[in-house]
């Protein structure tokens, strides 16, 4: 596939909002963090769902071979912590209020959501790997609004019946 090509389908896809999430897992004392907006569900029954990473990521070996990981969904004032951990080099848990989960793998504080998962298996899937994690443990705040991403852009949700009235 070109480039032109690549960078169209990008866009397209881009149109479809998504929520931001960052991923996060440890491999000994060493933590990975990355921003993910490919969170979905796969089962309640048992309850799992899936993420995927370029196979190309730094941090990529770590997350599939891990016994752990967490999914941390952003709220609306979360853009720095999302531009954070979408960025490369530098440590990325520095000045990111935190604590330790399942496995000792990163929790973030504040976030609309988090699910601490146990990796269910890993998938090929064409550049990216596809990790399906079995939730452990979730928490989860009714007082926050999601950071959505669409369009090349952070926005933030307004219910239908507020646009109405």
């Amino acid at each position: 596939m070109t480039m032109s090509i690549k960078q169209n389908l990008r866009r397209a896809l881009g149109q479809f909002p998504t929520g931001v999430t960052v991923m996060t897992a440890r491999k000994g004392n060493e933590l990975v963090g990355v921003t993910a907006s490919s969170f979905n569900t796969v089962s309640l029954e048992p309850p799992l769902i899936l993420w995927s990473i370029d196979k190309a990521a730094f941090s990529a070996d770590i997350f599939i071979n891990s016994d752990y990981f967490t999914v941390n969904v952003l709220n609306e004032s979360q853009t720095d912590i999302s531009n954070k951990f979408a960025s490369k080099g530098a440590d990325k848990f520095s000045d990111v209020d935190f604590e330790n989960g399942l496995g000792n793998v990163p929790l973030l504080n504040h976030c609309i959501a988090n699910f601490q998962c146990e990796v269910w298996n890993v998938h090929d899937g064409g550049d990216h790997y596809i990790i399906i994690g079995e939730v452990k443990k979730y928490d989860y705040s009714e007082n926050l609004k999601p950071l959505v991403f669409s369009q090349g852009q952070y926005s933030s949700l307004v219910p239908m019946a507020t646009l109405q009235n």
